[in-house]
């Protein structure tokens, strides 16, 4: 944890107290002066060097961060600061951004907030993506320092940020499948290698991620403590092939079934531990499992996360390849098949696939994917207030989705795709995710499939070894062959996914605070009354699976605000 606020050059006094408290033994340093503010704990470290102070974790040199890390630099004599985040920002940094005569930083957004106000319009990003994304922060005048970036901070100026590092993707024509696959086992398996240490157990859901980190932990290093997360509610539960890994490889495996008492205890901690209101549901069972492997002795977890990124497991890359075959289609057949199909006769029954098709054929990237977001999908004029949509520019999210679309270094729309998900699904969401709920229950957590060395073998990869045809990372699953046992490779992605809105409609504990939360929402000129009484008396009885996930993001958003604004639980503390 960083938290830094420096408002005028500091003395020699100063500067001779912050060297002693650097020099101390101890993990945690606080030191204060009339000239600026210093928090820091493990596992970051500081040297100071003349009026240089450098803050850093991991493998950090200037502009070539590796693996995990974070670097900052900061001129005590200038006011002045440098700050570098690693290729997926898995240690966040924020600073303010109002131009002042101080400069500050911190790793939580929180610790810099000036006033209580929250920002409608990150408010709305919120409810749009389920977590807000770099830059923008929930509080006014609080960024956050995208992955692979670099900040400038100088006193009484704008910030600047430009990117260190922007992947190419340059995929080879061929390759031979068989020098690839050892290539690629030798790099997982010294992945793995790099995070086993200290006491570690691992994360099991069961799919090919996860269990690939499991098998190589128990074939290279021995048995492995493997930690499952099971669920009593029909299509939620895979519990058998999280078994059948944990058999496999002979790793000592753990089986928890939650229940919704179990939620109904962790959801106020969850949603209070991060720094603006975050709603990736799976983090409840990754807290939960956390907690149990914390509860028995472990201090890091590994986890599985990023193969679909790196080499194309996402069913929506499938799916966008069925719509670019729309790009092939001559002009004039367009011209004659679009008005058509966009007729009364697009409606019959033949003809409306056809027609639902072309609609989203013609719809360009990344806009296409929010076709179908929930936000979008139920219309923000009937969730939200006159006033606070007032407030709001609708077209933000899709403008930076765009912004990020066109910043991927890659001439094919598979391996964009994948450079766009490193940023919103890795980066914004998966990542934080797994980060802040095992740092939550005292955990470190490692990504051996996130690796530096695994990440640049991607980008090479030939295109047909990521989506061959319409089969999801092909290379992936072929390379694993014999290693995995053969139901799993050919299972459907699944993950530790939550039966909240099924619970939450017979559940009493978890009906009950699910309602007062939203009517929280309601209380603070954010949500419509009359939405929010649909909400439980008609849309979410009619379908729990896709309502349940609009209760539960406006449920976590409440029970952030209400343990994070300073104004109070009713305030309508939004601008």
């Amino acid at each position: 944890m960083i938290e830094f606020v420096q408002h005028a050059v500091p003395t020699q006094a100063d500067l001779e107290n912050l060297a002693q408290a650097l020099q101390s033994d101890r993990s945690d340093v606080a030191v204060s002066s009339a000239a600026f503010s210093l928090r820091l704990s493990a596992p970051f470290r500081a040297s100071l060097s003349g009026s240089h102070l450098l803050i850093e974790v991991g493998d950090a040199h200037a502009d070539a961060l590796r693996e995990r890390a974070l670097r900052v630099d900061i001129d005590l004599g200038a006011l002045s600061a440098r700050a570098w985040t690693d290729r997926y920002a898995t240690y966040p940094l924020c600073y303010r951004a109002d131009r002042t005569t101080s400069i500050a930083i911190a790793s939580r957004a929180d610790a810099l907030a000036a006033t209580p106000t929250l920002r409608s319009q990150t408010l709305y990003d919120y409810l749009y993506f389920h977590m807000i994304p770099a830059p923008e922060t929930v509080f006014p005048d609080v960024l956050r320092l995208p992955p692979g970036s670099r900040l400038t901070l100088s006193s009484g100026k704008a910030p600047t940020v430009e990117r260190w590092w922007n992947p190419r993707f340059s995929p080879a024509r061929s390759g031979s499948f068989e020098t690839l696959k050892k290539d690629f086992l030798a790099i997982v398996r010294r992945g793995v290698a790099r995070e086993a240490t200290g006491h570690y157990a691992a994360f099991l859901s069961g799919g090919t991620d996860s269990s690939t980190v499991v098998g190589m932990l128990c074939r290279e290093h021995g048995p492995v403590r493997a930690y499952s997360m099971g669920f009593e509610a029909e299509g939620y539960d895979e519990m058998e092939y999280a078994r059948l890994a944990a058999k496999h490889f002979g790793a000592s495996h753990h089986e928890h079934y939650v229940t919704p008492d179990e939620l109904v205890a962790a959801i106020p901690k969850v949603a209070a531990h991060y720094d603006q209101p975050f709603g990736n549901s799976s983090a409840l069972p990754a807290y939960i499992l956390s907690q149990i492997a914390r509860d028995e002795g472990y201090d890091k977890l590994l986890a599985g996360d990023g193969g679909d990124e790196l080499f194309g497991g996402n069913s929506r890359y499938a799916k966008n390849r069925v719509f670019g075959f729309y790009d092939n289609v001559p002009g004039v057949l367009r011209a004659v098949l679009e008005p058509l199909l966009a007729s009364p006769l697009g409606k019959l029954p033949l003809a409306s696939k056809g027609a639902s098709y072309v609609e989203q054929a013609r719809v360009p990237m990344p806009a296409r994917n929010e076709m179908y977001n929930m936000l979008l999908r139920l219309g923000p004029d009937n969730i939200f207030t006159a006033d606070f949509l007032a407030q709001i520019d609708r077209r933000a999210p899709l403008a930076l989705q765009q912004s990020v679309w066109d910043s991927v270094d890659a001439d094919d729309d598979l391996n964009r795709e994948l450079g766009f998900d490193w940023r919103f699904t890795l980066a914004d969401n998966d990542l934080p995710k797994v980060i802040g709920t095992t740092s939550l229950a005292g955990l470190d957590v490692g990504f051996p499939l996130l690796s530096d060395e695994l990440l640049d073998f991607s980008l090479g990869l030939p295109l047909d070894y990521k989506l061959k045809g319409f089969d999801l990372r092909w290379f992936f699953k072929e390379a694993l062959r014999g290693f995995l046992p053969d139901e799993i490779i050919t299972k459907k992605k699944h993950g530790f996914g939550l039966p909240f809105g099924h619970w939450a409609l017979r559940h009493d504990g978890l009906n009950a605070l699910s309602r007062a939360s939203v009517q929280g929402t309601v209380d603070r000129g954010i949500v419509r009354p009359q939405f929010a009484d649909a909400l439980f008396a008609e849309h979410l009885p009619a379908y729990p699976g896709f309502y349940g996930e609009m209760v539960w993001i406006l449920m976590m958003m409440d029970q952030w605000m209400q343990r994070h604004s300073r104004s109070g639980p009713s305030t309508r503390a939004v601008q």
